[in-house]
């Protein structure tokens, strides 16, 4: 006996096959043949399934019958709902939702608890998927675009004030960010994410956009001549209110996006809570530490210029 011919049997049987087709009018019907609902389910009536016997094996070479269970053993058992495959092989799915913590923390910990636990048969492997691996390839372009960003940009402040060492004070205000932006996110039990990263390349843009403006400010006092202490002393307090409305202003917008709880929340508050806490540190270091830096990189270059300026004084009163 062939085994597809058993085969169709069972499948005619349990799941039905298209035997004609009837018109009412302008609207056409298929005929299904199938067992009755109560035999479907009745693994004793399955068995009674008559399979035809190939011809010329009967008597008299007519058609014979034989019950299916003389051919084939048939008992309830748990089964796979759906095959699944790709690139070729069987895929089997296990899903998990992870919550009050990282997905990156999740799986190195699952990861261990498998190698150590599981010993998997040959042929088969894992691979994990879902977020994991679009977290997985979103670092792997913010860990491309995001020193290249930061080239870019220290390039350009290195062309706007024509030195490296004014370049690296507007960029200590990046420290500074990462700074409050990190503690928010400790004080709020948020964990790492891809949002929390992106939220923190907007608020090294910020940052260095307070720096640049207190910076540029007192360099351009200096050119007026204006004195080192003066012009540091100056620029914090004229450029005070400008920073602050920057601050405020980005701070208060994140609000909503701090405190939501609804759909799309687990992205919006990690990259808020990073923006306000981030703003706050750098506006206080910006206006605090980054004039007293200034002032220690430029202090040796102001007393070079004082004793040049000496000395030309006394050598002119000597001619």
């Amino acid at each position: 006996m062939n085994v597809g011919d058993v085969q169709d049997v069972v499948a005619i049987a349990i799941g039905g096959k298209e035997a004609g087709m009837v018109f009412q009018g302008d609207r056409r019907f298929d005929i299904i043949v199938r067992l009755p609902e109560h035999l479907r389910s009745d693994i004793e009536a399955i068995k009674r399934l008559p399979i035809a016997l190939p011809l010329g094996q009967g008597i008299d070479g007519r058609t014979t019958y034989i019950p299916l269970a003389e051919v084939a053993k048939l008992e309830l058992a748990p089964g796979p709902n759906q095959i699944s495959r790709e690139n070729g092989k069987r895929r089997i799915v296990v899903s998990a939702n992870v919550r009050s913590r990282d997905i990156g923390s999740f799986v190195a910990d699952a990861q261990g608890h498998l190698n150590q636990q599981i010993k998997i048969p040959p042929g088969y492997w894992t691979t994990w998927g879902g977020q994991f691996e679009q977290l997985q390839s979103a670092t792997q372009r913010l860990e491309l675009v995001v020193p290249i960003s930061l080239i870019l940009v220290f390039t350009l402040l290195f062309m706007m004030f024509g030195n490296a060492k004014d370049g690296l004070l507007v960029f200590s205000g990046i420290p500074f960010a990462l700074t409050g932006g990190l503690v928010a996110l400790w004080l709020r039990d948020i964990p790492m994410s891809i949002s929390a990263a992106v939220g923190f390349i907007a608020l090294s843009g910020v940052a260095v956009l307070n720096g640049l403006v207190m910076i540029a400010f007192i360099r351009s006092l200096r050119d007026e001549g204006m004195s080192l202490d003066k012009a540091i002393v100056q620029g914090a307090l004229t450029r005070l209110r400008p920073v602050l409305m920057t601050a405020l202003v980005a701070s208060f917008g994140f609000i909503p996006m701090a405190i939501a709880t609804g759909t799309g929340a687990e992205v919006q508050r990690p990259l808020a809570t990073v923006v306000i806490g981030g703003i706050l540190s750098s506006t206080m270091l910006t206006l605090l530490v980054l004039p007293i830096l200034y002032c220690l990189a430029h202090r040796k270059d102001e007393l070079a210029g004082t004793a040049m300026s000496t000395h030309t004084r006394v050598a002119f009163n000597e001619d």
